[in-house]
């Protein structure tokens, strides 16, 4: 093998401090990629008579909202929320899952559809898609395509501890011009 003419460079060797800097300006990248994010989509459309249709209806907010939840001397808790328009009128829903703040334990969840009156009225309760009574917790909770989507977790029987679900069962729930229709697309299984 050939010697190389050049002497070995001590800039070619990767120290601690060269991965130290380079790990910093990732996580910089990174850090400002989630403060700097592009504005929301909107479109406006001609109404009659040439005016602008509005671009976008705020949805409902869950604050102040009283969800149809008995949680004692502690308050309910919004876990997580998303919103869309579920039902084709051009105005968005927001969906909430909702648990009482409990001290300890797993409290079970409720999720709530919210909306509000065309004249922008207080968010209310439309309509229960889980019941806290039925002791499940919603993991992989979404919002698509006019549908919510969810991954129940709950138990076989009342002898299993609440610390533990062992069902696990995926629910669809999907506005039918009356109601949300739940359908449980394949793959309901014990965990």
């Amino acid at each position: 093998m050939q010697q190389s003419a050049v002497p070995e460079l001590a800039h070619t060797h990767t120290r601690p401090i060269h991965w130290v800097a380079t790990a910093t300006a990732v996580a910089g990248v990174v850090a400002l990629s989630s403060v700097v994010q592009p504005g929301s989509a909107t479109a406006a459309q001609s109404g009659p008579g040439g005016r602008s249709a509005a671009a976008a209806v705020a949805p409902p907010s869950t604050a102040g909202v009283q969800f149809p939840l008995e949680c004692g001397p502690v308050k309910a808790v919004v876990a997580r929320k998303a919103a869309g328009d579920l039902d084709g009128d051009g105005r968005p829903e927001t969906v909430a899952v909702v648990h009482c703040d409990a001290p300890m334990g797993t409290p079970p969840d409720g999720v709530y559809v919210l909306t509000r009156a065309a004249d922008g009225g207080k968010p209310r309760v439309v309509a229960t898609l889980v019941e806290p009574k039925q002791r499940l917790t919603v993991t992989d909770f979404a919002l698509r395509a006019r549908a919510v989507s969810a991954t129940l977790l709950g138990y076989s029987s009342d002898a299993v501890p609440s610390c533990c679900p062992d069902v696990k069962t995926p629910a669809k729930w999907r506005w039918n011009g009356s109601a949300f229709l739940r359908s449980t697309p394949a793959g309901a299984h014990s965990v």
